[in-house]
């Protein structure tokens, strides 16, 4: 029987006098209360070049924190006060009488073609400052960066985990009919935003996926009328096909930790098998070989071990097998098929799509199979990848009928906090980047 799966315990540990020195955190665990509520004035403009700035960096740092559903924004018209300058005293029994348990006040300057970018966070129940105020500076062009770049630092300093606001997920861009579609690869910001196109529509594109800095972007392209790989500059747009040979077609690649080792499928004479290509040397080496089709491979965040599916036993399942190949091991025994697992950036978990009784899921089990649990389910779930924390998990989702099209959704990994990615075209196939830096 399928039940729950890791569901977060927000507990709220609200200073009192007894316990006044105790830091507010939210503990990510195995329970769910309520968002924990937080005040948002909006940040400050130094300058009078920096009121609509300002504006627009409270606005989605806001977002970016109420997006993860652990949040809850107090609006404005509750606030008794408000702070007077960046560096003013803060009136914390006029946060606390309307419940706000975090503050985050910030300051905006932009001149000379530079926008610096100030913020500090307040536990309003202790009456203390959540680590040292911090400084982003950069162009206004960068404004967006620099508000998921505060919100992530909101969000580790009260959770206690690395935030994933200011990073990016490439994904196929898709337009036209669902029997003549047109696909090109995308690259946007990971809300939706900043939408930028990597490659035109000429060639039907598939399975993009970031490398560990997101610098280059594998992918599979049928351009040549057989399936061959890509490893694309994301920003250059120049690109190089991994070498295979005449008549083989190779598909559904993944970088290694280092990212110069690359696995993928390689179909020969028929059958299918889990190969590795070494990017510097161009060494091609064979990982399984067996009469059944191997492919969606995944490397462990260590790079000691590799997950996979496979028909072996008749029917698509997943097997974990060491990175230089060699026995497989079967994790999945329950009812349906299973495809497209990925490996969790925090190695505890591996995320799959599942068919059964008509119905697809994304759902996430433990490394050997234990602790499966699903998270959704509809009409086509398919192609998990994950958040850089390994908190949330990003798939695409089409609709039924011939005029049924695709959208990317997210999910948390307690099954909580669906919801859609906004993008300007129908999307699939989307792979999460790493932070930026």
């Amino acid at each position: 029987m399928m039940i729950r799966f890791l569901t977060f315990l927000m507990a709220l540990l609200l200073a009192t006098a007894a316990s006044a020195q105790e830091p507010l955190r939210l503990e990510l665990t195995d329970g769910v209360i309520e968002p924990l509520p937080f005040a948002l004035p909006g940040f400050h403009a130094e300058d009078a070049g920096a009121e609509e700035l300002a504006t627009d960096i409270s606005r989605v740092v806001a977002q970016d924190l109420t997006g993860t559903g652990l949040f809850r924004q107090i609006p404005r018209s509750a606030f008794i006060s408000t702070p007077d300058s960046f560096t003013g005293s803060i009136a914390f029994a006029d946060w606390r009488a309307i419940n706000a348990q975090a503050l985050v006040i910030g300051e905006v300057a932009a001149s000379g073609g530079r926008l610096t970018v100030k913020f500090r966070v307040y536990d309003v129940f202790s009456g203390a400052e959540m680590g040292e105020g911090l400084q982003f500076s950069g162009t206004p062009q960068g404004w967006r960066r620099m508000a998921h770049k505060v919100a992530d630092a909101v969000y580790s300093r009260i959770t206690g985990e690395e935030g994933y606001f200011d990073s990016r997920v490439v994904y196929v861009a898709e337009t036209g009919p669902k029997d003549n579609r047109a696909k090109r690869l995308a690259v946007m910001d990971y809300d939706g935003a900043n939408v930028q196109y990597l490659t035109d529509s000429s060639a039907i594109v598939l399975a993009p996926r970031f490398s560990p800095n997101g610098d280059r972007v594998l992918y599979t392209s049928y351009e040549s009328g057989f399936p061959r790989i890509y490893v694309l500059e994301v920003s250059t747009v120049g690109r190089q096909q991994l070498t295979t040979q005449p008549g083989d077609m190779a598909f559904s690649p993944r970088f290694g930790r280092d990212g110069q080792q690359v696995i993928y499928s390689l179909s020969q004479g028929g059958n299918t098998d889990i190969w590795r290509t070494d990017l510097r040397t161009g060494q091609h080496t064979r990982l399984t070989n067996a009469p059944s089709i191997e492919t969606a491979p995944s490397f462990s965040p260590d790079g000691t071990r590799i997950v996979f599916e496979s028909d072996r036993s008749g029917q698509q399942q997943l097997y974990v097998t060491s990175a230089n190949g060699g026995e497989a091991r079967r994790i999945s025994f329950g009812e349906g098929r299973y495809g497209a697992p990925v490996w969790s950036p925090r190695g505890d978990l591996i995320a799959f799509t599942k068919q059964n009784a008509g119905r697809f899921h994304i759902g996430v089990m433990r490394t050997d199979g234990s602790e499966e649990r699903l998270l959704t389910a509809s009409f086509l779930d398919e192609g998990p990848t994950w958040a850089p924390n390994g908190r949330v998990i990003m798939f695409s989702r089409e609709t039924r009928g011939a005029g049924g099209t695709s959208s990317l959704f997210s999910v948390d990994i307690t099954g909580r906090n669906l919801k859609q990615v906004p993008t300007p075209t129908g999307a699939s196939d989307p792979s999460w980047g790493p932070l930026q830096r």
